[in-house]
């Protein structure tokens, strides 16, 4: 790693992890999964044991410790251990393919992979070069006949923590490295917007080798001596049953599970009454799905972020529709982090944030140190070497409430015109039937790009093409709506729910090839 080519900040020190956290109640319950609880006294026990197990497996600080499997207590112990050794953790994304995981592994040079018993067929399949060791009897042997760490080597906030890797749509995946000050600071950030108590029990139901899961709720209920249960996957009916069941407070998603959540049979019965905090990020959720859990008392926060962020810049505070100057914004960002600077960048020059639509730019210090060993990458990724170029277009009014525009690299030139796909996805989900829509460029012969809009209608629903074109004339500027409007079973979606418009690119390109001239 070229050291020199990152970016670090330095933030004052909160003491180790998870130590200090334990030293709130000992007794009290970190992690629960299923019927087994773990304390925060056990959890720092296990942790200090697993880290020399670790250690007697050759990791050293520095080194890269990979993780593949599901949400599990053995992930938050991985993770936790591996920063008691001063090594960097590099967790791996169960959904893709063997050549995937494989790649990830030598591109982080780890020397260690742990593994749960559900990737056992993707681990067999990668041939991993690096040694192994399985989440299972082979674990917990290995914990229970080691002895807990008792001089940990010295980790500074400036040290790496986290390799978390984009989602690659373009290329390569490249892992953004988040330091320990990145993670602290982001984690104060999410504390200066939501209440998180000692006594909050927050579900993870976000994978954690995503930002989201990891940053939004997870880390910030540990930080205040709560209890988080992760859940290996995603059940709109299950989650629904679990927040009564227990008396779940607080989780964060993406707005296709509230979507779901709201669409389920026993949404009407679930009992909410527990919950005070549910942030989504992503995208933009649909209106009809907000309001749906503000009928049922519950403000759902929306927070705008990216992975190298850590991942919070944007949230919509609690309360926002008494705040004064907030009015009727259903699809805003809301206002900047506690320790979010912002700023614009509009022809090649760094501008004061406005309501003119411009790439936005973050400094702060849960801002990333840099990509991993592409020195580079990481200095393009910056305007005078502290800005980060997000490359999300977005407007920010004069009250400091922003609303996200599009992606760059989303943007559709038609005739000289830019065309944002948000906004249009936007208008066609306002219609009833509509349960998903996403727009992406298609070339023409005549304009350069036009639009083509995959429309997703909800089961049994009828929508007829002149019926979509009708209401996208009513609130669209003519050069705004889609050539191509296209019925679809389902929009092409990553990990963590986002659509993967690079596959709908590829797939439109495909759809219209014959109706442009050769």
């Amino acid at each position: 790693m070229d050291t020199a080519a990152l970016r670090h900040t330095s933030a004052p020190a909160l003491g180790s992890w998870p130590a200090r956290r334990a030293r709130i109640a000992p007794g009290s319950p970190a992690l629960v999964a299923g019927e087994r609880t773990v304390t925060y006294a056990e959890l720092a026990d296990r942790t200090a044991r697993l880290a020399n197990v670790l250690a007697e497996r050759g990791v050293r600080p520095g080194d890269r410790v990979a993780y593949l499997g599901v949400n599990a207590i053995s992930v938050f112990e991985t993770y936790f251990a591996a920063w008691l050794l001063g090594a960097i953790v590099a967790p791996l994304n169960y959904r893709l393919a063997a050549a995937e995981i494989r790649y990830m592994l030598e591109d982080s040079g780890s020397s260690l992979l742990v593994h749960s018993a559900d990737t056992d067929a993707l681990v067999a399949a990668t041939g991993p070069a690096v040694p192994v060791l399985k989440v299972g009897p082979e674990y917990e042997d290995a914990v229970a006949a080691t002895e807990p760490l008792v001089d940990p080597p010295a980790v500074t906030l400036d040290d790496p923590a986290i390799l978390l890797y984009t989602s690659g749509t373009t290329g390569r995946p490249k892992a953004a490295v988040l330091t320990h000050g990145n993670l602290t600071w982001n984690t104060i950030n999410q504390l200066a917007h939501v209440d998180v108590l000692s006594t909050d029990r927050a579900l993870c139901i976000s994978p954690l080798f995503h930002c989201v899961g990891l940053g939004q709720v997870t880390l910030p209920t540990l930080f205040k001596g709560g209890c988080v249960e992760p859940l290996a996957s995603f059940d709109a009916g299950a989650v629904l049953a679990r927040i009564g069941e227990v008396g779940v407070t607080s989780f964060s998603a993406v707005p296709t599970m509230l979507q779901m959540m709201v669409e389920h049979p026993s949404w009407e019965t679930s009992t909410l009454d527990t919950l005070h905090t549910v942030l989504y990020g992503g995208s933009p959720v649909q209106e009809r799905v907000a309001r749906a859990w503000l009928d049922r008392g519950v403000q759902v926060q929306q927070g705008y972020g990216m992975t190298e962020a850590s991942p919070g810049v944007y949230m919509v505070p609690r309360g926002a529709a008494q705040l004064s100057g907030a009015g009727n914004r259903p699809v805003s960002v809301g206002v900047p982090h506690f320790a979010t600077e912002v700023a614009m960048f509009r022809d090649g020059e760094r501008v004061p944030v406005g309501p003119e639509p411009a790439e936005l730019l973050v400094r702060g210090p849960h801002v990333f140190a840099g990509y991993w060993n592409r020195p580079e990458e990481s200095a393009a990724a910056f305007v005078d070497g502290e800005w980060f170029r997000t490359g999300d277009v977005l407007r920010v009014a004069a009250d400091g409430w922003a609303d996200v525009v599009d992606r760059v690299k989303d943007v559709i030139i038609s005739g000289g015109e830019n065309i944002y796909p948000a906004e249009v996805e936007a208008v066609l989900v306002q219609l009833d039937a509509v349960a998903d829509a996403a727009v992406v460029a298609v070339p023409d012969e005549r304009w350069g790009e036009v639009g083509a809009a995959y429309v997703q209608l909800r089961e049994g629903a009828e929508l007829s093409e002149e019926d979509l074109r009708s209401h996208l004339q009513a609130h669209l500027a003519r050069y705004k709506i889609p050539k191509y409007l296209v019925p679809t079973d389902a929009l092409p979606r990553n990990a963590t729910g986002k659509v993967r418009r690079v596959e709908l690119r590829a797939r439109a390109a495909d759809d219209f090839a014959g109706e442009r001239p050769r």
